[in-house]
């Protein structure tokens, strides 16, 4: 952290993100002193929305960040690389993360992907500047295979939701692929698979949560309610249960119902609400303190809390396993989510 220190990698205008309170602007030549103690502040630092068309003062989608040091430095915790292991990452966004890379294990043996060409060209700037300068690359990360490989490591600074085979073939065997595993189910999980002599990946998830912006190519859609009416119904079931007990349930839904997106809402007036979409399908679940049925309101062609509700108490009836006894296999077929063994696929 000395060597690459994060204050070069801050833009003049910042928007802070912090976990315990509001966010809030930062002008490095209005007030240099709160600019800098953002910089080194335990937080996420937004330095593009909308994919730049949004000024950071203005609200606007997230859509590239400074991560928060303890989330970056666990995520190279996991990465674990050896002295001059050839390293592969996708999302070079500020730069930082590359620079610290290219500082532990050589500048000649980082390759950093950048899809957005004006955050790879400032990239570029600031590693200079900070006397680092891996090798970059603009282009969509999902879909490059740079020369070099294969590599040892590939450390994904994009959350992912379906991990692109292409990785796994750029790494040889034993190696290790580190991402945010972002299925839509809550929030995402810190991810580690190791590759296997046959060229599947395989981890498991006992690294604890993370959230992070989308792989560019993998953003969900911005889905408005479906046309029809709803159909209405009421359950029994506590919803905010499906969230609050998902430090462990949330890996068996996301397995069981991949394809389904959550928005758990919860309000000062003890209401909760729970938002589902999945493709032409939506569902809103609402819970009030006053009542004891919770109204359940489905759309489209799939009843998404029936879904939701059924993998939570088959979690259940499992014994309500732990999520370092999940985890994931990337081979070329497809990828799976299973408990315990790879064999036992959800």
């Amino acid at each position: 952290m000395h060597a690459v220190p994060r204050h070069l990698f801050v833009p003049p205008v910042a928007w802070v993100d912090p976990y315990d309170g509001p966010a809030y602007l930062v002008d490095r030549d209005h007030d240099q002193q709160r600019w800098m103690d953002a910089a080194y502040a335990n937080a996420a630092i937004i330095v593009q929305k909308d994919d730049g068309a949004t000024p950071l003062a203005e609200e606007g989608r997230y859509t590239s960040s400074l991560s928060s040091p303890d989330v970056v430095f666990a995520f190279l915790d996991l990465l674990d690389p050896y002295e001059a292991d050839e390293i592969l990452e996708i999302g070079t966004g500020t730069g930082w993360t590359a620079g610290l890379l290219a500082h532990r294990v050589g500048e000649q043996n980082v390759i950093s992907i950048e899809v957005d060409a004006a955050l790879a060209e400032q990239a570029a700037v600031t590693l200079a500047n900070a006397g680092v300068i891996p090798k970059l690359v603009t282009g969509d990360g999902a879909e490059i295979r740079p020369e070099g490989g294969p590599f040892d490591r590939v450390h994904v600074t994009c959350g992912v939701a379906t991990v692109p085979y292409g990785w796994v073939e750029q790494i040889r065997p034993g190696g290790v692929i580190v991402f945010p595993w972002m299925s839509g189910w809550e929030p995402g999980h810190k991810a580690r698979l190791t590759v296997m002599p046959d060229g599947r990946a395989v981890g498991r998830f006992a690294h604890g949560g993370c959230g992070y912006m989308m792989l560019r190519s993998q953003r969900p859609a911005n889905t408005d309610e479906p046309p029809g009416d709803p159909r209405e119904s009421a359950t029994m079931t506590d919803p905010r249960r499906l969230c609050r007990d998902s430090y462990a349930a949330d890996v068996a839904i996301a397995g069981q119902c991949p394809d389904v997106r959550s928005a758990p809402k919860h309000h000062d007036d003890g209401t909760f609400e729970l938002y589902l979409h999945a493709g032409d399908s939506a569902a809103q679940v609402i819970y009030s303190p006053l009542y004891k049925a919770s109204t359940v309101r489905q759309y489209g062609s799939r009843n998404l809390w029936d879904e939701v509700e059924a993998a939570f108490f088959r979690w259940v009836s499992w014994g309500e396993p732990g999520r370092d006894r999940f985890g994931m296999t990337v081979a070329p077929e497809g990828q799976q989510i299973w408990l315990d063994s790879p064999n036992n696929v959800l």
